[in-house]
């Protein structure tokens, strides 16, 4: 199973956003699943239901962070490298979804909501962008990483 459709199917169970694109990668990071949403659990909803950055995004920079951050604080180079993968990355997952901010995917303004917690049902997926950029977030990490490994 590719990571775009473990990640929606960890969505589709119940995980919010953020735990199902940062758990989808769960076994790179030598975690459990488990292990991964409880980690990932408060940036749904874009960020605690906040609806700003997107929880799909932040999950994929989680995995960026644990897979490609740094731990030196006077490794300025990894730094700006780091930075600059998360720039690059996010500029994907924008330009195909339109933004990165959570309430601007929903259509919603600042300080409106949705009504919560709404129940899962198939109309719930279909009328919501959280599946496609569950989606998409993954597959932009994946694509990334095999062509790290191709290097």
């Amino acid at each position: 199973m590719n990571k775009a459709d473990k990640a929606e199917s960890l969505f589709r169970t119940g995980y919010n956003c953020s735990q199902s694109v940062y758990a989808a990668f769960a076994e790179e990071l030598g975690i459990t699943v488990e292990e991964a949403a409880k980690k990932a659990s408060p940036f749904g909803a874009g960020f605690g239901k906040l609806r700003e950055v997107c929880g799909a995004v932040t999950g994929m920079v989680m995995v960026i962070g644990d897979l490609y951050g740094y731990d030196d604080p006077k490794d300025a180079a990894g730094k700006k490298e780091l930075y600059a993968l998360v720039q690059k990355l996010c500029g994907s997952f924008e330009a195909s979804e339109g933004s990165l901010i959570c309430r601007e995917l929903l259509g919603l303004e600042k300080g409106e909501d949705l009504e919560e917690p709404a129940v899962r049902t198939e109309e719930y997926y279909q009328s919501r962008p959280c599946v496609k950029a569950c989606r998409r977030a993954a597959e932009i990490l994946e694509e990334y990483m095999k062509e790290q490994k191709r290097k």
